[in-house]
């Protein structure tokens, strides 16, 4: 039987609200598990505790598949949280619909441009936006900004989604919504305002400057490790409802999110599932770019090349292990201090994430899209470490890491695939170089930002340790750093 109502699951698994007396008044693009496990999860805490007509209608891009998953189910999952501590799990109401705009976006258009809707939401991945980093705007080269660029008046791309949803507001006399991007980008606000505003520019001046002067863009910190559903996903989903459920997630336990509080039409209340709310996400989004995912990279690398499946098998590889630990203590010594974070504390408590053994957290998923997440994650600490007189070898390796992984060398692993947008130009930046060669050329990129690239004793350290890689099997190369670092 297929979940469709609250009245076929357990009373202790439904949440404290009828979804029928709430609205929709949040659109959300780019309907995924980690949607589902963070965003539309808090929101659901945020209706049972004080309603209010937020209900989602979530909208898939590119796939069909959660839209035809979610829709036959009236808009219902289970979300399973696992733990050290345990299992626990609930049906999520608050996602009232699911569309797919891929071929039509209309229903996704028409519904942003609803009275009714005052936020549209985004989780779509960095790549998925278009943007142009260095001009603070769109890239007119990307293929969906080009597409959408060419008729905008049926726009598949999320700048053109976007303009064309906000052109109708404005000509039928309507507010503008609240544009909330919870990627993890830094400034996501202020780098998806810069791009809107420039897509909306390149079509109609006087539309881009009632978006720059009207809409919020409100920059968030999001944190929620969420691996991939699977069937055993569903069967225990089956479990625990009594019911087939193709939509069910499952995440850890642990769940973060820091928001810009401006939001002009309103908002969820939020802050009754453990929101923070604050005028300065940028403190709280460094430390998590650099301490959770500047370590998530560096483990996901040596991880993977070292036979390490799952996050979990990285952490019981004690010298692994000791690695991670000291990427930790280096990332946070390059930050600033946060008003009421210990940052010794968070990264124990990351510490014990990545142990989390009932999370099946994928090494060669995080590996995913490297070129996008290095400059981030890596590379922006390490003027802030010269600065302070901080270490960067943790960085060196972590980079090296990397670059063992672009090289596709195959002496100590099976053949993989590089899955990365820059896939073709870091495949060909690698092929047949040596670990100098390889460095050279990535220093030429524009990836790393010209002080890093300048840093000739960084990338001597870089060098030195992506030799050993190259040549070496990875465990080989992990047991003598975490001998050096001890």
């Amino acid at each position: 039987m297929r979940l469709t109502s609250l009245d076929q699951v357990p009373a202790a698994l439904r949440p404290g609200y009828a979804p029928a007396d709430h609205g929709v008044g949040i659109v959300h693009l780019g309907l995924g598990a980690f949607h589902k496990a963070h965003q539309a999860a808090l929101t659901d805490l945020a209706l049972a505790a004080t309603g209010g007509d937020w209900r989602i209608l979530g909208v898939s891009l590119r796939s069909p598949k959660a839209s035809e998953e979610l829709h036959p189910q009236t808009g219902l999952y289970t979300l399973i949280e696992k733990g050290t501590e345990g299992t626990q799990a609930r049906v999520i109401a608050s996602i009232a619909d699911a569309v797919c705009s891929a071929g039509d976006p209309e229903p996704a258009l028409a519904a942003m441009a609803a009275e009714t809707t005052r936020i549209v939401s985004l989780t779509v991945t960095e790549k998925a936006y278009g943007l142009d980093r260095a001009a603070q705007g769109c890239d007119p080269q990307h293929p969906a900004v080009a597409a959408d660029l060419a008729t905008p008046d049926a726009p598949q791309g999320v700048l053109g989604l976007l303009t064309e949803a906000l052109r109708r507001r404005r000509a039928a006399g309507l507010p503008p919504f609240t544009v909330l991007c919870c990627d993890n980008l830094p400034d996501n606000g202020v780098l998806l305002r810069g791009a809107v505003v420039d897509f909306a520019r390149r079509l109609d001046p006087a539309l881009s400057d009632w978006i720059a002067a009207e809409v919020a863009f409100p920059s968030t910190m999001v944190d929620r490790i969420t691996p991939a559903a699977t069937e055993a996903t569903r069967a225990e989903a089956a479990a625990l409802t009594g019911c087939e459920d193709l939509a069910a997630v499952e995440t850890e336990r642990f769940c973060q999110w820091v928001v810009e509080d401006h939001f002009p039409l309103g908002r969820p209340a939020w802050e009754a599932a453990g929101v923070i709310f604050t005028d300065d996400v940028s403190a709280f989004e460094a430390m998590k770019l650099r301490m959770l995912n500047g370590s998530h990279s560096m483990l996901a690398y040596a991880g993977f090349h070292a036979g390490a499946t799952y996050v979990r098998d990285v952490m019981a590889d004690a010298p692994l292990a000791a690695l991670v630990r000291r990427h930790l203590t280096t990332a946070a010594a390059t930050l600033p201090p946060i008003a009421g974070i210990d940052t010794t504390a968070y990264a124990e408590a990351l510490l014990r994430r990545f142990e989390n053994p009932a999370i099946a957290h994928e090494t060669f998923q995080i590996a995913m899209d490297g070129s996008e997440k290095m400059p981030q994650r890596i590379f922006s600490a390490i003027p802030d470490a010269r600065q302070g007189g901080v270490s960067v070898r943790a960085f060196a390796f972590a980079t090296a890491a990397w670059l063992r992984h672009v090289s596709g060398r195959t002496h100590d692993c099976a053949p993989y695939e590089l899955r990365d947008p820059n896939a073709a130009r870091l495949q060909a930046l690698a092929a047949g170089q040596d670990a100098s060669g390889i460095v050279a050329g990535l220093r030429e990129t524009g990836l790393p930002p010209k002080p890093v690239a300048r840093d000739d004793a960084f990338w001597d350290e870089v060098t030195e340790i992506l030799a050993r890689m190259l040549s070496q099997p990875m465990a080989e190369v992990i047991a003598a750093e975490a001998a050096r670092a001890s």
